[in-house]
């Protein structure tokens, strides 16, 4: 699950420890197998398998077959181990600037140390 942690950490931004623990957790959804029948988990699985489908870590199969005369369907989760192995192996670089970014402008706002003035072209004039 190496493979996995790595990819989790890239495309979400997680930390090491966090990456770590969620594919630990999705070790265990699977417990060595290849693929898990929907029916048997619970919501909250499936909800976190929602998640990695939206970012194509994980696939969904259907099977078709008669019971009873009706027609039923049996869906399957597996890991995408393609898309996994490519983000595992992309590389990312660290941007030191992203938090900037990240903020919201009212943040940068409150923090200013001119107090409710902007610097206007070498004067300053009260907000």
């Amino acid at each position: 699950m190496k493979l996995l942690s790595k990819a989790l950490k890239n495309r979400f931004d997680m930390s090491d420890e966090d990456a770590r623990a969620l594919a630990r957790i999705v070790k265990n959804i699977f417990n060595g197998k290849k693929e898990i029948e929907d029916s048997s988990i619970d919501k909250y699985v499936r909800s976190l398998l929602y998640e990695l489908q939206k970012e194509r870590f994980v696939k969904v199969r259907r099977e078709e077959y008669k019971e009873k005369n009706r027609f039923l369907r049996r869906y399957y989760w597996y890991l995408n181990m393609d898309v996994i192995k490519k983000e595992a192996s992309r590389m990312v670089e660290d941007d030191p600037g992203k938090i900037y970014r990240v903020l919201p402008k009212r943040v940068w706002l409150s923090r200013s140390r001119y107090n409710g003035q902007v610097s206007i072209s070498g004067g300053s004039k009260n907000i």
